[in-house]
Order: C-alpha cells, then sequence, then structure tokens
C-alpha cells in the first residue's frame, strides 16, 4: 500500500463551502455517502438506484442509432444496388464500384458532422443541460434523415450525411456522461461500457436489414436500411423528455434543491438521509474541483491536472480507431473486393455483429474484477497480434488464405469487443472531471473521429481494387498503430475501478503515476478528520468520566 496522500488546500476550501452551503454535519453526511460507495455490493447498488439504472439504459440507446449508421455507408461500397446509383462502371472484370475518391469523402461525412456536432454539444451540455440538448439532436435529426433517403446523386447523399452527423455527434458523448453521472460507483463500469452495447446492438440489426435487402432490385435495396433510422428519434424524444436532469450538472449550475430532486427520482430505496449525504459529496467534489479549474471551458481542459486527464481521454478513445477497427471491424468490403461471394461476406459480418454483442455482454463480467487498466492493455496488445497475423496470411496465402482472415476478423472483433470497445467508454466518462465531463468527452470523441477521418481516408485506398488494393496486408499497417497504443497504455492508461470522483480528483492534483492509482490511499476528508492525538484525548476524558 502507497503511503497516503497529502491534504490540499483545495479539499480544506471545500470543506468550509459545503458546511457553508449545507450546514455544520455537511462534511460527515459527505464522508457517509463516499463510505456507503464503496461498501455497497452490485445488488444493493441495483435495489437503491433502480430507477437510474432503467433511465440510463434508455437514454444510452440512442447510440443505437450511431451504430446503426456508422456502417451503413461502409457496406453500401460492397452494396450492388448502391454501386450502380452513386458508383462508376470500370469494365467487366472489376464491375461497378464507387471510386477512392468518393468513398473517403461519404466516409468523412458523417465523421466531420460528427466533429462540429459534438463540439457545439460541450457547450450546449454545459449551458443547457443533457435532456434538451438530447431533445434537440433528436428533432433536427428526424428532418435530417430525409435527405439521405431522397438522395438523388452522391453529392446531396455526402451533404446529409454531414448534417446527420451532426446529431451523431451528440449521442456519443452524451449517452456516457449522462450514464458516468447518475449511477454510483459500482454500477459505473457496467453502464458505461453498456454504451458500447449499444453501438453492437446497432450494428447488428444494420448488418441484418442490409443482408435482408441484398437482393430487393431497385434504389429501395438500399433506400430501405436507411428508411428505419426514422423508428427512433420520436420514441426517445419522450425518453429524454420525461427522465430526470443529470444531479451533478444541477450541482455544477447551483440547483441544488432540483439536484436532491433528480436524486430522489433517480433512487430506488434511499433514505432521505441517504439522499442529502449524496447531494453533500456531490457538493464536495464540485468545490474541489472549483478550486484546481476556475473556469469550465475546452481551455481549462488543457491547464494544471486536467492536461493528463484529457490526454487519457483522447489516446484511450483513439485507441479504438487505431487498433484497426475501420480495416477488421467491417470487413465485408474487403471480403468481397478479395473475391468472396457478396451474400457470404454480408452473411459472415452478421456472425461477426453477434460475436461483438457477446464479447461486449462478457465484458461486464471481466470489468468487474479485473477493472479497466489490465484489460485494455492486454486487449490492445492482442489485437495488434491478429491484424500482423491477418497480414501475414494474405502475404503467404493470397486467396486460399482468405476464410482463415475472416476467422481471424471474427476473433479480433470479439477481443475487441470484450475489451477496448467497451472500456473506452467507461475511461471516458471516469476519468474526466466532474466540472469539465460534457467537454472532456467531446473532445475525447472529436480526437477520435480526426483519427477517423484520417483512418478513413487511408482505408478507403488501401482497400480499394481500383487504388491501392493492399487488402489484407492492410493488417501491417494497423497491427503497427495498435502497438504504439499498447505502448503509450502500459505507461500512461491508470487503474479508475472502485474510485469515487473525489478521490480521483485528489490522485491526479498528486500527480500518482498511472501504475500506483489502484494502491494509492486517498481520504477526501481527511482534512475535515480529527488528528490522532485529538482522538486520545477525546478518549482519555471519556475514560476519566
Amino acid at each position: 500500500m502507497a503511503a497516503p496522500l497529502h491534504i490540499g488546500s483545495a479539499q480544506k476550501v471545500a470543506d468550509q463551502e459545503l458546511e457553508e452551503k449545507l450546514g455544520q454535519t455537511a462534511i460527515l453526511d459527505a464522508k457517509q455517502a463516499t463510505d456507503d460507495e464503496h461498501a455497497q455490493t452490485l445488488v444493493q447498488g441495483l435495489r437503491e438506484n433502480r430507477k437510474a439504472v432503467l433511465w440510463s439504459i434508455l437514454l444510452s440507446m440512442t447510440i443505437i442509432m450511431e451504430g446503426y449508421d456508422g456502417i451503413l455507408i461502409g457496406n453500401f461500397f460492397a452494396y450492388p444496388e448502391f454501386q450502380r446509383k452513386f458508383g462508376q462502371y470500370f469494365g467487366e472484370e472489376i464491375g461497378w464500384q464507387v471510386n477512392g475518391e468518393w468513398q473517403t469523402a461519404l466516409n468523412m461525412g458523417s465523421t466531420a458532422g460528427a466533429v462540429v456536432g459534438g463540439l457545439l454539444n460541450g457547450y450546449m451540455a454545459s449551458r443547457f443541460g443533457y435532456r434538451w440538448t438530447m431533445i434537440t439532436a433528436l428533432g433536427v435529426l428526424n428532418a435530417f434523415i430525409f435527405i439521405v433517403f431522397f438522395a438523388p446523386s452522391r453529392e446531396v447523399l455526402l451533404v446529409g450525411q454531414i448534417l446527420c452527423g451532426l446529431s451523431w455527434g451528440v449521442f456519443a458523448t452524451l449517452a456516457p456522461a449522462y450514464a458516468s453521472e447518475v449511477c454510483p460507483t459500482n454500477l459505473r463500469g457496467y453502464l458505461t461500457t453498456y454504451v458500447n452495447l449499444c453501438w453492437a446492438i446497432g450494428q447488428l440489426l444494420a448488418t441484418g436489414v442490409l443482408r435482408g435487402c441484398l437482393n430487393i432490385k431497385g434504389e429501395m435495396g438500399y433506400r430501405i436500411p436507411f428508411a428505419i433510422q426514422w423508428l427512433w428519434p420520436i420514441p426517445l424524444m419522450v425518453v429524454c423528455f420525461l427522465a430526470p436532469e443529470s444531479p451533478w450538472w444541477l450541482v455544477r449550475v447551483e440547483r441544488l434543491e432540483q439536484a436532491k430532486l433528480s436524486i430522489e427520482r433517480l433512487s430506488g430505496q434511499k433514505t432521505e438521509e441517504q439522499i442529502n449525504s449524496q447531494l453533500a459529496m456531490m457538493v464536495h467534489t464540485i468545490r474541489i474541483e472549483a478550486e484546481e479549474t476556475k473556469g469550465a471551458t475546452y481551455l481549462d481542459c488543457f491547464k494544471g491536472p486536467n492536461l493528463r486527464r484529457t490526454e487519457i481521454v483522447c489516446v484511450a478513445f483513439m485507441g479504438q480507431i487505431l487498433s484497426g477497427s475501420s480495416f477488421a471491424y467491417t470487413p465485408t468490403y474487403f471480403f468481397t473486393t478479395a473475391g468472396m461471394d457478396t451474400a457470404k461476406a454480408f452473411s459472415l459480418s452478421l456472425g461477426a455483429k453477434g460475436v461483438a454483442f457477446i464479447g461486449t455482454v462478457l465484458s461486464w463480467w471481466l470489468i468487474s474484477y479485473w477493472g479497466r487498466r489490465p484489460l485494455y492493455v492486454g486487449g490492445i496488445g492482442l489485437l495488434s497480434l491478429i491484424l500482423i497475423l491477418i497480414g501475414v496470411l494474405d502475404v503467404s496465402a493470397g486467396k486460399k488464405g482468405l476464410w482463415p482472415s475472416g476467422g481471424l476478423c471474427v476473433l479480433w472483433l470479439f477481443v475487441y469487443s470484450l475489451t477496448i470497445g467497451p472500456l473506452a467508454f467507461s475511461i471516458i466518462s471516469e476519468t474526466s472531471s466532474v466540472r469539465l465531463r460534457p467537454l472532456s468527452v467531446v473532445l475525447s470523441r472529436t480526437s477520435y473521429q480526426l483519427i477517423n477521418i484520417i483512418s478513413q481516408f487511408l482505408q478507403a485506398y488501401m482497400m480499394n481494387p481500383v487504388e491501392w488494393n493492399l487488402l489484407g496486408k492492410t493488417g501491417f499497417f494497423w497491427g503497427g498503430t495498435a502497438f504504439c497504443v499498447f505502448v503509450w497504455s502500459y505507461f500512461r492508461l491508470p487503474e479508475v475501478k472502485g474510485r469515487t470522483y473525489e478521490e480521483l480528483d485528489i490522485l491526479f492534483m498528486n500527480k500518482v503515476p498511472a501504475r500506483k492509482f489502484a494502491c494509492t490511499h486517498v481520504d477526501p476528508y481527511a482534512a475535515a478528520s480529527p488528528a490522532p492525538e485529538d482522538v486520545m484525548e477525546i478518549e482519555h476524558k471519556t475514560s476519566a468520566t
């Protein structure tokens, strides 16, 4: 066990301000809430926070929409009807293809929109709250789907993808932030990784729809998958309207009475005393952070201890792309260009998405026992090895290694869904400070999208038969980038399992090395605790009387 951390001035100031706002016993109440969270079992957490779990699950379903659309365009490039509508004819040997330039543009469209949408979300969520930001994003998406559905040309389709991306950028950043703020420490890992399960559900649905519409003749073959997106926005707008606002956001904007009501709505069987204690803990946490971070802007994310936190959330999320997801996560186009029958390629992709679903569910068990750091480091290392093996197979066996390469892609997807896929959502939500969370999550997602734009540009040319035509050799490139993330995560990624947000604040303020996070003792209320000699004096007086 490492030595206890020193008591900072931020903790002392937070103690004083908490007593001024909520009374003399507020410090003891906040400490009790922290102790209760550490002592709480999984069953107790679910019983006392069952409504919070339900609301988190419902709001995270917006990610199903992003997961659904995220693989539509990439798979449409292998779709016969889409190729005829938006592609060019390259002769009898190659047939209809969307060239590399337009593949890149269409892939980047929604990504570019998501970058802008995410940055806007950081401002809107901080000012207007999570609920109304989400409702607005769902409303405008309902209108933008008309553009992609009726798109008569590649240019109009590109505009529609960019506009839809604005809303998807909001969903991808708000859902994990909300999940991390409405539930206690022992449920955070489950509900933030559930976001990735929603992603997998969306992609599983998309792959099934694409496989089912594969033989539909005419433009409806690719329009039906677009039209299915209209099923989600209106029901989810109703859910968001009825949902309680994040109590952490309400505390940040000094609406303490509303925050208390929100805690009550999110609670299952909590007493009035427990609710007051939880509110006191939130106020204390916010005040500690306020002493270190005077403002709440994007620039503040790069100052003091928050610079390190921003690095962690950004690189951890970028790791999803650098692990080779552009290549191995949706390998349908790879298999069709390598010579596999289109129907078989989509069937293989459908099975792979089912494996991803199973992997994400199993990650809930692993994360509760192993934590975040071991799974992320081990997972990214294994993904790097699998990608290099795919490259070796392509060089040594060519088309004969197509089905073994398919098996490795499925294995890659299983490992990804078991480790860094869901864990990245947990890491970005838990590592960011409470005051800057909407902004930090947006920066992490923006970093993800920017590296995704580069990835999509390279991937379009590496895989296209009329461009670089690297096929399985692409595995060497992505295996190398995954290895770089493996080295970074070993030295820089801390373990946040079982830590309250207050404890994480103090660990970062004291610059504790990443590999010592798990074993360092933290007491956020040490400044308010009586000194050992005071305790001895009290005991002596008691025994004397």
